[in-house]
C-alpha cells in the first residue's frame, strides 16, 4: 500500500512525497482511512510507528475547507510536553505547506501576549499543553465551542504527568459533536475509562503489543558499580570504545542530568542537557543543536523519552535503569526508527537489578551482558611507572609516599577490591576546603 491508496488530495500527496515518504506505516494504513470517514479513532501503537502523521494528514484534509474565527480554533491537539507540541507543529508545517492553514503553538515558556495575538487573528489548529490551554481559556482569550476535531497524543504520558483532570475538563468544554482522535502507546485502566467516556464508538487500532521493542534495536546491558562517579567513567569509556556517532543518554533525576552533562563536557565531549527545569528556549536550542550535529550527545530526563522524532540517533544509553518498565521502551525507541538500525545500552548496578528484571519481564526480552576490553589509557588516569624499577613500580616523591606531582593516589571502587579494572580506578579522597569539581 502507498499513500496514494489512502484517498488523500493531490496537494497533500505532493507534500508527503517531498518529505521523503511513499509507503504508510501500519498505524497510518488503518488510522487515516478511519479518520477520513469521520469516525473517532483509538490508536494504540509503540513509539516510532508514525502516529503523528496518522492524525496530521486527515486533519489537514478536513481543515483545507472552511475558515477559522477569532479566538475559536477548529482543531485542538493536546500533547504532554512542550517538545512534543513543537514537533507536531513541525509536522503540520511540513505536510500542510500546500494549504493555507493557520496554526498556533500554545506552550509554557512563551509570552502570553505573542500567543494571544495569534488567537485574535483566528487559527485553524491549536497545538497545546493542557495547562497552557486552560490558562488562556480562563483569561477569556480562547473559546472551545467551535472545536470540530480533538486530538490527544501520548495519552499514557499525560496520565504519568498528572494531566488527566485537565483533559477531562477540556473535553467537557468542547462540543459533543466533535471528532476525536486518541493515541497512546499503552492502555492503563484510567486511560481506558476516559476513552469510554469521551469517544463515540471509536475504531480501535492496535498495531503492536504494548511495551514491545522494534526488532531494529540491539539491546545490551553493562554491569557497573553502583558508585555514581564510577558509572560516569564507564559511560565515557563506552562512548569512546563504541565510537558512538551520536546518542541520547537518559538519567532518572534532573540533577543527575546536569552532573553527567558537565562531566562529559569536562572530558571533551560535545554534550548538551535537557530536562523540565530548563527554560523552554534553552531546551529547544539544545534540541536543534543535537539535530544538526553541533551537539553530539544529549543528556536527558524522561522529558525526551516520549514522542520526539529525532532522526538518525545511533545509540540510546540508560545511565540509570528506569524505575518503570514502560519508560525503558519509550527511551530506547528514540533509536532504530523508520526501519534503521539502532543500539541501546543500559548501565546497571546490583542495586538496580529489580528494575532490570521488571523490564525483561515487561518486554519479554533478556538483556545480554556486553563486556568491553576498555583501553587502559582512555582517561589518562594510569599510574606513572618508575623506569628504574624492574617491577614497574610507581614513581616516588621526595617523601617516598608513592605519590607523584603528575598523578593522584588511586583506590579501588568499593565492592570490587584489588581486582578493580584500571579504567574504574578512582582518586582517593583528599581533605580540602575547596568545593568538589564534577568528574
Amino acid at each position: 500500500m502507498t499513500f496514494k491508496d489512502l484517498n488523500l488530495s493531490a496537494e497533500l500527496l505532493r507534500a508527503v512525497e517531498e518529505a521523503g515518504y511513499s509507503d504508510p506505516t501500519p498505524i497510518q494504513q488503518q488510522a487515516i482511512p478511519a479518520a477520513l470517514s469521520g469516525r473517532d479513532v483509538l490508536g494504540i501503537a509503540q513509539t516510532g510507528t508514525g502516529k503523528t502523521a496518522s492524525f496530521t494528514l486527515p486533519l489537514i484534509e478536513f481543515l483545507s475547507q472552511g475558515r477559522a474565527k477569532a479566538r475559536m480554533p477548529r482543531c485542538v491537539i493536546l500533547t504532554p510536553t512542550r517538545e512534543l507540541a513543537a514537533q507536531v507543529s513541525e509536522s503540520f508545517e511540513k505536510y500542510g505547506k500546500n494549504h493555507k492553514l493557520t496554526m498556533a503553538l500554545l506552550i509554557g515558556g512563551v509570552s502570553f501576549e505573542d500567543q494571544e495575538r495569534l488567537l485574535d487573528r483566528g487559527v485553524d489548529v491549536l497545538i497545546v499543553t493542557p495547562g497552557r490551554l486552560l490558562d488562556h481559556f480562563e483569561r477569556g482569550r480562547v473559546l472551545l465551542s467551535g472545536v470540530q476535531f480533538m486530538v490527544v497524543d501520548e495519552a499514557d504520558r499525560m496520565l504519568d504527568m498528572g494531566f488527566i483532570p485537565d483533559i477531562e475538563r477540556i473535553f467537557k468544554l468542547t462540543p459533543f459533536t466533535r471528532q476525536t482522535l486518541f493515541f497512546s502507546a499503552t492502555m492503563p485502566p484510567e486511560i481506558d475509562r476516559i476513552t469510554s467516556t469521551f469517544l463515540q464508538n471509536p475504531v480501535r487500532i492496535e498495531v503492536a503489543r504494548p511495551s514491545t521493542v522494534v526488532d531494529t534495536i540491539t539491546q545490551w546491558r553493562i554491569d557497573c558499580p553502583k558508585e555514581f562517579k564510577a558509572k560516569r567513567d564507564v559511560l565515557r569509556n563506552l562512548l569512546r570504545e563504541e565510537n558512538v556517532s551520536n546518542g541520547i543518554i537518559f538519567c532518572n533525576r534532573k540533577k543527575d542530568v546536569d552532573i553527567v552533562c558537565k562531566s562529559l563536557q569536562k572530558h571533551g565531549f560535545a554534550a548538551g542537557a535537557i530536562h523540565g527545569d530548563l527554560d523552554q528556549s534553552v531546551r529547544m536550542a539544545t534540541l536543534d543543536q543535537f539535530k544538526d550535529g553541533t551537539c553530539q550527545y544529549l543528556v536527558a530526563s524522561d522529558v525526551a523519552a516520549r514522542g520526539l522524532d529525532i532522526p538518525d540517533v545511533s545509540h540510546v544509553i540508560n545511565f540509570d535503569v528506569p524505575t518503570h518498565a514502560e519508560d525503558y521502551v519509550h527511551r530506547i525507541g528514540r533509536t532504530g526508527r523508520a526501519g534503521k538500525q539502532g543500539c541501546a545500552y543500559t548501565l546497571s548496578s546490583k542495586a538496580e537489578a529489580k528494575y532490570l528484571e521488571a523490564i525483561e519481564k515487561e518486554t519479554g526480552h533478556r538483556l545480554e551482558e556486553k563486556k568491553f576490553e576498555f583501553s587502559k589509557q582512555l582517561d589518562q588516569r594510569e599510574e606513572t611507572e618508575d623506569p628504574s624499577s624492574k617491577g614497574g613500580g610507581k614513581k616516588r616523591n621526595k617523601r617516598g609516599s608513592g605519590r607523584s606531582k603528575e598523578t593522584e593516589p588511586r583506590e579501588p571502587i568499593v565492592g570490587l577490591g584489588e581486582h578493580t579494572p584500571a579504567f574504574l580506578l578512582r582518586p582517593a579522597p583528599v581533605s580540602s576546603s575547596k568545593s568538589k569539581k564534577v568528574a
